[in-house]
């Protein structure tokens, strides 16, 4: 097997990296700030883990649903555009191949060279070609809500479920403390395997996850504690 036939472009993990990296830091950050808001309240350890065990029900529901109406949107634009080009691909072939064509030369390929590839490849497949070389449709970017919605709600529920557990093993006295310090752990580890599956450094998208987490769950422990005192 040829190099070529080897190489592995980390590009084509994309679409799941993206909606698992995100359900999974907002699990663990709105779960977190959720329980440590209550916490700052003066509240009982019992109040604190339903509050979060509700957080993880209601943020994978939420996750699952904005994903799959955010990504159908995106099929929707998608198959719009392709029922559009197949019917100029029908009623107007010519104009779609100088176009194709046109696509090539600005890329830097000689016109009579362009003119050939284009007419090659649409010979093979019309829509395909233009899909990907003129709307930028491909297997790889192309939409997928199911698998959007299933991901971002299973990687949410895991990612909530961290602090959730750190809070059943914490003492109440600690609670706060703990489960925003592990809650700050887990994140990093989530920026660092995000970073390493994408193919990307590590250390920026780990300080970025951690410095957010930080920012959201302390902002919402004084929020929480003002209103403990204000009632």
């Amino acid at each position: 097997m040829s190099r070529l036939q080897n190489e592995n472009h980390l590009v084509s993990r994309i679409g799941w990296l993206r909606a698992a990296v995100l359900g999974a830091n907002d699990g663990i950050i709105s779960t977190a700030s959720l329980m440590v808001g209550v916490a700052s309240a003066a509240s009982s350890s019992s109040e604190v883990m339903v509050a979060g065990v509700a957080g993880l029900v209601a943020g994978a529901m939420s996750m699952a649903a904005g994903e799959y109406v955010s990504v159908s949107s995106q099929a929707d634009t998608e198959k719009a555009d392709l029922a559009r080009e197949r019917q100029e691909l029908t009623t107007q072939p010519e104009f779609e191949l100088q176009e194709l064509t046109q696509i090539y030369v600005e890329r830097g390929v000689a016109p009579a060279l362009a003119r050939q590839v284009a007419e090659q490849l649409m010979a093979k497949d019309a829509l395909g070609t233009h899909a990907r070389e003129e709307l930028g449709i491909t297997d790889v970017t192309t939409a997928r809500p199911i698998q959007a919605a299933l991901t971002s709600a299973a990687t949410f529920a895991t990612g909530a479920a961290l602090p959730i557990v750190t809070a059943t093993l914490a003492p109440a006295s600690h609670l706060v403390a703990i489960v925003s310090g592990m809650s700050l752990i887990f994140l990093a580890a989530l920026g660092a395997l995000g970073a390493k599956a994408g193919g990307a450094a590590i250390l920026q998208p780990t300080i970025r996850v951690a410095f957010w987490g930080a920012f959201a769950m302390g902002l919402t422990a004084a929020v929480g504690s003002l209103v403990g005192k204000a009632i």
